[in-house]
């Protein structure tokens, strides 16, 4: 890997080499969160746009030369990654937009954007020679490694909330992980997963702790500018829990623009819940940088179960993303996020969960606000399927107003349910 140039520490800027750290700075416990850095100047002496429109490998790893992983290394036999982009006119009008697209995530083998960290994570850990694999969750990242273990037989043990939605729970017994549901929050789950995996060893694929999380998840960003023909939307918008995954957003454009591949790194709006806001908190109150460790845990409480989280992991990652790309945390409610269900199913064909959809309620909260401008060409990622979260989908549109019509099984009941649908004879 020695298009890597090392691990640097974001609390004291110390420089690792790659085999002297497992995880963090050992001067800063957990919090030495550390950053994987690139000799940019070697990566463009092998890598090129060109060179990548030859590439056949539609998945996270046709990006190999950006990540940290040998060229020999043999990757997970599902496909992660190249999730499609799709452009939507009517939901761009409803808010006043001209050019709007969704990167749906919900595409992936497990059906959420956490494959993309799970599989850089199986790749480390068959690399580090684990013989079990780790994680807490609140049911994504842990479907994502349970998922990818099995394609290559890799022992896992997840520790999950036991208020996990039931759906996640059954991939992850599906996939034949070793399941704990642990009698508290997702805070509690990862504090006893840190723990058990000290203890015996295991391999840690934990955000915001394993620093190969973010380089995973950074690939979402790659795929968006190459997708638009290497041009780079003006902003991003994307539900914010740990911070793991806007802290990879960032990555993946700061990286092009360092290789000058994009001309600009994209506005990042982190979108949060209102029971579970503690990066909007801490933005709106000017803890920047470091500061935002000052911020004591919040207690969290929110519907969407993928971005609950009272301490978030990453959050030196995710303040720097909002803070060096101009962009802003928005903080919306869960009513506004289960009504953004319907609106983007209707709008667009994604079906997200709470967590996906909430990108689209805070990209209409901003809209509303001005914080965008019509003319911009803006992109929400969606990172999760609904079908991951059934009952909250049901809620949604029973809010909305929509529900089934029962008919008996007669032409003549149909034609009477017609009638008093949209007018229709």
């Amino acid at each position: 890997m020695d298009h890597v140039s090392g691990l640097r520490c974001l609390i004291c800027g110390k420089l690792y080499q790659p085999d002297e750290v497992a995880y963090v700075c050992p001067e800063h416990g957990r919090e030495g969160i550390l950053d994987v850095e690139y000799d940019y100047g070697l990566i463009s002496l092998r890598f090129s746009p060109q060179s990548l429109a030859a590439q056949r490998d539609h998945s996270i790893w046709r990006y190999r030369p950006l990540l940290p992983v040998a060229a020999d290394a043999v990757a997970p036999p599902l496909t992660v990654g190249w999730t499609p982009l799709y452009e939507t006119p009517r939901l761009a009008a409803a808010l006043g937009l001209h050019r709007l697209w969704v990167k749906d995530d919900g595409r992936q083998p497990t059906a959420s954007f956490k494959d993309r960290a799970s599989a850089l994570a199986v790749v480390k850990a068959r690399e580090a020679g684990a013989a079990i694999v780790a994680t807490a969750s609140t049911g994504n990242a842990a479907a994502a490694l349970a998922g990818l273990c099995a394609s290559v037989q890799q022992p896992t043990v997840i520790f999950v909330p036991e208020s996990a939605p039931p759906a996640k729970v059954a991939q992850l017994l599906a996939y034949g992980a070793t399941v704990l549901l642990v009698a508290g929050s997702y805070g509690d789950a990862f504090d006893l997963c840190m723990q058990a995996a000290e203890h015996y060893g295991w391999y840690n694929r934990n955000t915001g702790f394993n620093p190969y999380m973010t380089e995973g998840k950074k690939t979402v960003s790659y795929e968006i500018c190459e997708q638009l023909g290497w041009q780079a939307p003006d902003a991003v918008f994307v539900s914010v829990g740990d911070g793991c995954i806007i802290g990879g957003v960032h990555k993946g454009f700061a990286d092009l623009a360092a290789l000058g591949w994009i001309d600009r790194v994209p506005r990042l709006y982190g979108v949060q819940a209102a029971g579970s806001n503690f990066m909007a908190e801490a933005w709106q109150a000017g803890l920047h940088g470091l500061r935002v460790l000052e911020k004591p845990p919040i207690a969290a409480r929110t519907v969407a179960d993928s971005i609950s989280a009272g301490l978030p992991r990453d959050r030196i990652k995710a303040m720097a993303a909002v803070v060096e790309s101009g962009g802003a945390f928005i903080t919306v409610s869960d009513e506004e996020i289960l009504a953004a269900i319907p609106a983007l199913a209707r709008g667009s064909g994604v079906f997200a969960e709470p967590a996906g959809a909430a990108s689209y309620a805070g990209l209409a909260k901003a809209a509303a606000q001005g914080l965008v401008s019509p003319a911009e060409r803006i992109v929400i990622i969606n990172t999760g399927n609904g079908l991951k979260d059934i009952k909250s989908a049901m809620t949604a549109v029973q809010q909305a107003g929509i529900h089934p019509h029962p008919v008996a099984p007669d032409l003549a009941d149909v034609q009477r349910v017609m009638k008093s649908v949209n007018g229709e004879r």
